[in-house]
C-alpha cells in the first residue's frame, strides 16, 4: 500500500511546489506534470501516465484539486473510475478520499463545477480582446491603456525593416544588430511587406 501524490501545472512559469506543500505529507512516489495544459486528456499526459502504470491495488493517489484529475467533468470521472477500478482510492486535497457511490457524485458535482469556471475564464477573456480591439481601433490604445494586442514592440518596426533594406542585411544580421531574435525580425518584415 503506497501514498502517492500527482501533481499538474499548466504553464513552465508556474511550480508544482505550492501543490505540495498544500499536501504536506511524505508520499512514496510522486508524479507530476509541468507545462502540461488543462486540455490535455490525463492517460495521454507523460507523469500521470507513468503514474497509471505503476499504481496498484491498495495505493492511494494523493491530488490538489479535482481540475488536477483531467481536462474536463468527463475525463475526470472517467480517470477516478480507472483509478478506483484498478484498486486505488482517490484522495482530493480538503474533499477526501472517493469511493465508489455518493463519492464518485460529488466528484461528478465538483468536475462539472471546474468546467463551467474554465469556460467562464475563456469567456471573460474573450471578451477582454473583443474590448481591447474596439478600444485599440478607436483610440489607438486598448482598453487597459496599452498601445498594442500582444507585447510590446522591442524596437520600431519601420527602423528595423528600414535598416535591413539600407544594408542588404540578412535576418540574422538585423536580428543581432537590434538585439532581437530572428522570428521578431522576421515578424517586423511581414507586417511592413
Amino acid at each position: 500500500m503506497h501514498r502517492i501524490a500527482y501533481y499538474r501545472v499548466s504553464t513552465g512559469d508556474q511550480s508544482i511546489e505550492s501543490q505540495r506543500l498544500a499536501l504536506g505529507a511524505e508520499f512514496d512516489q510522486e508524479f507530476s506534470d509541468e507545462g502540461v495544459s488543462g486540455g490535455t486528456l490525463a492517460a495521454d499526459r507523460p507523469g500521470f501516465s507513468d503514474l497509471l502504470g505503476k499504481v496498484r491495488p491498495g495505493d492511494t493517489v494523493h491530488v490538489y484539486a479535482v481540475d488536477r484529475l483531467g481536462r474536463d467533468a468527463l475525463d475526470v470521472q472517467a480517470t477516478v473510475r480507472r483509478l478506483i477500478d484498478k484498486g486505488v482510492t482517490v484522495h482530493v486535497h480538503g474533499l477526501g478520499p472517493i469511493g465508489r457511490g455518493v463519492g464518485e457524485l460529488i466528484l461528478a458535482v465538483l468536475a462539472q463545477v471546474a468546467d463551467m469556471e474554465r469556460q467562464r475564464i475563456t469567456e471573460r477573456t474573450q471578451a477582454g480582446r473583443v474590448a481591447a480591439r474596439a478600444s485599440l481601433a478607436a483610440t489607438g490604445r486598448t482598453h487597459r491603456g496599452k498601445e498594442s494586442l500582444g507585447r510590446p514592440m522591442a524596437q520600431d518596426v519601420t527602423a528595423v525593416v528600414a535598416w535591413r533594406k539600407e544594408n542588404a542585411a540578412s535576418i540574422t544580421q538585423t536580428a543581432r544588430h537590434f538585439g532581437l531574435s530572428p522570428a521578431t525580425v522576421k515578424r517586423y518584415s511581414a507586417a511592413k511587406a
